[in-house]
Parts: structure tokens; sequence; C-alpha cells
């Protein structure tokens, strides 16, 4: 079948989290955690399904970028995109006049990953496998053509990246048992929100602890004193042999991150997470070389718009942890771009991935990424984990399962981002139930 796109539609569907402070932290005080939700129909009656995370407000933006992408779409069959994936690729994200609304950043980038989401997701179901068996089933060569290398070529050319697959051929069975036995390390942030009690993040910890949890992130930056408090009574919960991570959420100028990270120091994080602006490559790097003695290293990615900026902070050493997330870049095809890319700079230290998943349908994208980073690409687990906040997967007809802290390989055909059609009525913006009771917010 040739799978001919028939239709695309997109609904805006918000979870009123914030009344319980779920997400909170240093910037972002009150996230209502929200998606554009975009449903792709077939000729044959197969559907894909995609989405892009966003924060509440401003996601009716998101879902008019979507609807002016469409009609590069509905029209087109799957075989004829997956053919070329890098030309589809090209086409959502080099429009002559979209692209003067980005390019490939912001608002337009999100609602490209949407749909690109929602059509590797339409192809997994048309193959009948999970997102990631899809990914490592591949040809490298194919793996390879849903890439654009424009703007990267200095760093990853095409036959790099092919040599790179090919090496990692060897021992991939093996890993992709390991992954199916054990799964993927996983750590979460769902103890320590910023707008927590102590109380709650007690009660938190110790229910993570008995259920295996051994890597925690708390979120800091808003007070130094209450986060020396925080950080002090997580690392007590916690005990010295776990592992602890800091995140400020891009509250900081340069030298007052290095100031408040030094003072923080006596915790033994592992990693600062987004101490700056988002954008401020070279900042990272002097926050990274000012760690550096003190055995903390700084992670970002999560607003990171696109491969070109991945590709500057791993020239730049201003990173050490790199955190792709699912729905910022590109889809599938910008993540393997950057995947590749932190794999070639890999060396003495090596730059491990730790995705980003904190935000509704994160969790259940990039555990897809991730096993196929592994499995494909990296082949090491050393410093590496995923990610996982325990907020919503009730509202996912395939969601996570997390088995000892860490990530099960998904075993439902597609990418596992299908949400279940009561609960996106149900929290539908602003006309769902959920919202006619809080149409005042």
């Amino acid at each position: 079948m040739l799978h001919k796109i028939t239709n695309l539609t997109v609904r805006d569907v918000r979870f009123p989290t914030s009344l319980e402070q779920h997400g909170s932290d240093a910037m972002h005080t009150d996230p209502d955690y929200s998606a554009a939700y975009v449903v792709i129909d077939t000729d044959c009656g197969l559907k894909g399904f995609g989405l892009t995370f966003t924060l509440g407000k401003g996601t009716e933006i998101v879902v008019c970028a979507v609807e002016a992408l469409a009609g590069l779409v509905v029209g087109k069959s799957l075989q004829e995109i997956v053919s070329d994936f890098r030309g589809f690729y090209r086409l959502l994200t080099s429009d002559s006049q979209m692209r003067w609304l980005g390019p490939e950043k912001g608002v337009t980038h999100l609602a490209t990953a949407a749909v690109l989401n929602a059509v590797w997701d339409l192809w997994a179901r048309a193959e009948g496998k999970p997102l990631w068996k899809l990914l490592v089933d591949m040809d490298p060569k194919q793996i390879v053509s849903c890439i654009d290398f424009r703007y990267i070529t200095d760093v990853l050319t095409e036959d790099e990246a092919l040599d790179i697959l090919v090496k990692a051929q060897k021992g991939k069975q093996q890993r992709e048992d390991q992954m199916l036995r054990e799964g993927y390390p996983a750590y979460t942030t769902s103890c320590a929100w910023l707008g927590y009690s102590d109380q709650q993040l007690k009660q938190l910890c110790t229910d993570a602890l008995k259920s295996g949890w051994t890597k925690f992130k708390v979120k800091v930056g808003a007070d130094l004193e209450d986060d020396i408090r925080r950080c002090r009574l997580i690392r007590q919960m916690i005990g010295a042999n776990n592992t602890l991570m800091i995140d400020a959420n891009q509250r900081w100028d340069v030298a007052e991150a290095i100031s408040w990270v030094s003072r923080l120091a006596e915790f033994k994080p592992l990693w600062i997470e987004e101490p700056t602006s988002p954008d401020d490559i070279l900042g990272h790097a002097a926050i990274s070389k000012a760690l550096a003695p003190l055995g903390i290293g700084v992670a970002t990615g999560e607003q990171c718009h696109n491969r070109v900026m991945f590709k500057q902070f791993l020239q730049a050493s201003a990173l050490q942890f790199v955190q792709i997330d699912s729905c910022r870049l590109g889809s599938v095809n910008e993540n393997l771009a950057v995947l590749l890319m932190a794999h070639k700079f890999q060396g003495k230290p090596q730059v491990p991935v730790c995705p980003h998943a904190g935000g509704v349908g994160l969790c259940e994208l990039v555990q897809h990424l991730i096993l196929f980073d592994y499995v494909c690409v990296s082949g090491s687990l050393s410093h590496r984990m995923c990610e996982y906040v325990d907020h919503l997967h009730e509202h996912f007809t395939s969601p996570v399962v997390i088995h000892d802290a860490h990530y099960m390989p998904p075993k439902d055909p597609g990418y596992s981002c299908e949400m279940l059609e009561s609960s996106v009525q149900r929290h539908q913006y602003p006309e769902g139930d959920v919202w006619k009771l809080h149409i005042n917010k």
C-alpha cells in the first residue's frame, strides 16, 4: 500500500500540572504540561500520531504553525516521503517563505518536530515495529539518507556517519538483547521540583529509593540558601554513593553560575544543567572550564535549537553531557545527526548523551532514540542515563514501562505518542471539560 496521506489535524492539549507544582523550576514556576498533538490520516486507514511539548500559553501558536505546514504533507504517500526522507525534512524546514520564521528554530521548528514525529510513527506502524526497532533494523546507508548534513559537514560528513554506523554493527545483536533483558538506565526528576515542600520531597525520595532509583536531579537557582538546604537534604536522603544532578533552567549569568555552583560543590553534583542562556555557547564553555576542577560537568540541550548549535557546543567543549530532546530538534532526523556528532567527539573525555524527557510525552518518545544510540551508535552505557518524570503517562495508549529504574524497550508498533482520545477530548484547550473548570487561568 502507498499509505497516501489524506488529512492532518492538530489539537491544543493542556494538562493543569501547575495546580500541584509539577514541573516547576527557577524560570518556569507554573507550567501546564501541554502539547500540539498531530494526527495524520491515510487512505488505507492507518494513522500516525505525533506531538511537540509546550508549557501551556502559546500552544495555540504552535498549532497555527503546524497548520501552515500541513499543505506540504497532505497528498504525499508514506513511500514517497521515506524514499527521500532527507528531501522531505528539507522541504519542511526550508520552505522559501516559511523559513524566514526560523530557520530551524523556535515555533516553526517545534511544529516541524510534531509533524515529523507523526510521520515516523506512521512509518513504524506501517512496518509493524516500535520506532527504536525500525531504526535498529535499518541498513546504515538508509539511516544516513534520513539526515540533513547541511551546515555540519565541517564536523561530520556523510561518509564519517556511515563509518560510525558500520563499525557499530559489531556486537549490535548482543546490545539489543541486553536492552530487552535489562532496559536502559534512567534517572528521576520527579522528587525535587522547585515548588515541592520539604515534606513532599522527603516522601518522594523515600519512595524512589525503595523502587530502586539511584540517580536523582534537583531543581535549583531561585535562592542560594534554599538550594544549599535542599541539596543537603537530598544528599542525606540518597546517601553518598548515589548520583545527584542539579538543574538551574537558564537562571544565571555566567559569573553568577560559576559562583553559585561552586557553593553547591560540597554535595558532589555530577552536572549542572542549563546554567545560563541556552544560546550562550561560549558562556557554557567558560562555565565548563571553571567547574572542571570541582569535578562538575555542564549539561544542556533541551532548548538547543538545532544540529548547528549542538555542533558548536561540541566544538567549543561547552558541554560534557548532551541532552537531546525529541520535540525541540527536527524529530528523529535531526536527533540522528546529533547522536552521531556526539559519538565522533567521544574520546578523552567522552561526551555521553543523556536525553531530556521532562514533559508530557517526552519519556514515551525519547526512549526510542536512546535505545537506538546504545545499540547502533555509542555501544556504551558509561555516564549515560535517560531522564524520567512520573507524570501523565496514563494518558497514552502505550505508556513507558520502567523496571528497576530502567526504561524497558517498547513493544507496540509506532513512536509511543498516541494519546487516549478520551484524554485528548477532556484536556483540549479551551473547550475540554478540564479547562471549563479553569477557564479563567
